[in-house]
């Protein structure tokens, strides 16, 4: 007898045990897994993906929020010359010459370097340019660096050549902020204007100079600009916040003179 059609609303019967699940059975999900399902999330369309859980934010490492500030410097650290390498001969007659001239000896990129105190510093000018065996008969440069940290803020460094041995040779003072550092132009001319650029940038107390004035700024200059501790913003920094103000008030100051 042939089988009678089946209608939309007619149920499917359960398969006889021992027989093979028609696909249709098959493929239709139990019905208790359509009630374990999740119910979706509010406002979340069909076929939506789940929302990713937020990650956690990552842990710091234990002392990373207390790092210490490193300390300022103090200086540079002037090294000691190697094993293998022996000072001039110079040198060591500036000691026997001038007793107490030689503090420390250093030795840098192929540079020696004499630290001697403020008060030696024209006995030692002067015996490296008159000594035969030293001949300094050339000022380089003169320059300056600043270490506020330290009571003696200013390194004074002189930089000297010999035309007639070419060899070279650097002096280093160091000094507070307002101690006196003898002009060493009546020893070399060139000593003049390198300096009043000393004392213009940095407010060095050359003591003795013939004309110690400022050369790069102006005469009525506020501080001294190559200093650590000197501001950014421009003139007048160390009186107002406005460098327009100083501007107005120099020339407020100009046209009274004028007046």
């Amino acid at each position: 007898m042939a089988d009678e059609p089946k209608g939309p609303d007619t149920p499917t019967p359960p398969p006889v045990e021992g027989s093979t699940p028609s696909p249709a059975t098959a493929a239709a999900p139990p019905p208790a897994a359509s009630k374990a399902a999740a119910p979706a999330a509010p406002g979340a369309g069909a076929g939506s993906a789940p929302a990713p859980a937020k990650a956690a934010p990552a842990a710091k490492p234990a002392g990373e929020a207390h790092v210490p500030k490193a300390a300022a410097p103090t200086g540079p650290p002037d090294p000691a010359p190697p094993a293998d390498k022996v000072a001039p001969e110079f040198i060591a007659a500036l000691d026997k010459a001038v007793p107490g001239s030689v503090t420390h000896v250093s030795y840098w990129v192929g540079d020696w370097t004499i630290i001697v105190p403020v008060g030696q510093l024209a006995a030692v000018a002067r015996h490296l340019r008159d000594a035969p065996d030293a001949t300094f008969d050339m000022c380089s440069d003169v320059t300056a660096t600043d270490w506020p940290p330290r009571p003696e803020r200013f390194d004074i460094v002189y930089c000297l050549y010999s035309t007639r041995h070419r060899h070279r040779v650097r002096i280093k003072v160091k000094a507070a902020e307002h101690q006196g550092v003898p002009s060493l132009t009546d020893v070399w001319p060139a000593a003049n204007w390198l300096g009043r650029e000393g004392f213009d940038m940095f407010g060095v107390n050359f003591t003795g100079h013939p004309d110690r004035r400022r050369i790069l700024m102006p005469d009525d200059w506020q501080g001294f600009p190559q200093r650590k501790d000197y501001p950014l913003e421009g003139p007048g920094e160390l009186l107002m916040e406005n460098p327009l103000d100083w501007l107005k008030l120099k020339q407020a100051k100009e046209e009274a003179d004028i007046e």
